[in-house]
Parts: structure tokens; C-alpha cells; sequence
């Protein structure tokens, strides 16, 4: 499992793919907690209903922490997939 207490705000969240996936508001429990901002609005397939508010990804899904980045063990397009909103 990975160190959670690497990950800080504001830091990108990116796909196995390189692909920007969202950008960390924070750590909730064992979930990273997306900004409203750009959840996945870079993410091909991603739909206005999926903006303006926060989105969630499995700390599951860390692959690494490096720099400033959280890299994911998915593509950014799985991930989606995989994305809670609210309180799940």
C-alpha cells in the first residue's frame, strides 16, 4: 500500500497513461478527494454532469508519489471508471 501522507494538496493526479486525470484537494479516509475544478475534465468521455463537483479515486489506485505528481496504476480512462462521488 502506498504512504498516503506523501500526497498533499494540489499535487496532479495522472493515468498509468500520462494522461491528467484531476488534482488532489485532499486525503478522506483511504480515498483522494478530487478539486471541483477539473475532475475529470480532461478526460476524454467525461461529460458536464461529471463537473463542478468533488470526485473521488481509491488510494487502491496509486501506483507512485513522485514530485508533484500521484501516478495511478490505470489509464486516466479506466480510472473514470472507477471515480465515487459524494459520500460513497
Amino acid at each position: 500500500m502506498t504512504d498516503t501522507s506523501q500526497i498533499r494538496e494540489h499535487m496532479e493526479v495522472i493515468g498509468a497513461d500520462g494522461v491528467h486525470v484531476g488534482t488532489v484537494d485532499g486525503i478522506e479516509g483511504d480515498r483522494i478527494k478530487l478539486t471541483k475544478k477539473d475532475s475529470s475534465a480532461q478526460i476524454e468521455g467525461a461529460t458536464g454532469e461529471h463537473e463542478g463537483h468533488h470526485h473521488y479515486i481509491s488510494t487502491g489506485l496509486i501506483a507512485d508519489v513522485e514530485g508533484d505528481q500521484v501516478r495511478l496504476s490505470a489509464t486516466a480512462a479506466n480510472a473514470v471508471m472507477f471515480e465515487e462521488e459524494g459520500d460513497a
